[in-house]
């Protein structure tokens, strides 16, 4: 359903966790400077960094990814603009949706690839 090569951002900022659509999808213009329709990914986290939105259009609408972790916390660097908002690849999009440390994974060498095995 996410594409493969899609912009992420994310707001450092903490949001309320009761925020729908349309309202993220405003944070994302004041925040982000980008149209919730733009095909960019947008990802917010709550106040205590165990839940977050991610919000993303598909085509034909607005789709809210919400993901709670059940014993730890989001780890992410912090911002790299004075913004708040932070720029995400693919792969780190990954390890945060997996609750991985966002800062060690960018100070360890790059995963190598193994070999499929059928």
């Amino acid at each position: 359903m996410i594409p493969h090569g899609v912009e992420v951002f994310v707001s450092v900022e903490p949001v309320d966790m009761r925020l729908g659509f349309d309202r993220l999808a405003g944070l994302a213009q004041e925040r982000m400077h980008r149209s919730a329709r733009s095909g960019a990914l947008f990802l917010f986290f709550g106040k205590r960094k165990t839940a977050l939105k991610l919000l993303f259009f598909d085509g034909s609408g607005l789709c809210i990814f919400h993901k709670r972790l059940d014993s730890r916390c989001f780890r992410i660097p912090e911002a790299v603009d004075d913004g708040g908002v932070l720029v995400l690849q693919e792969r780190e999009l990954d390890d945060l949706l997996e609750g991985i440390d966002l800062e060690r994974a960018r100070t360890r060498p790059p995963r190598r690839s193994r070999p499929r095995t059928h």
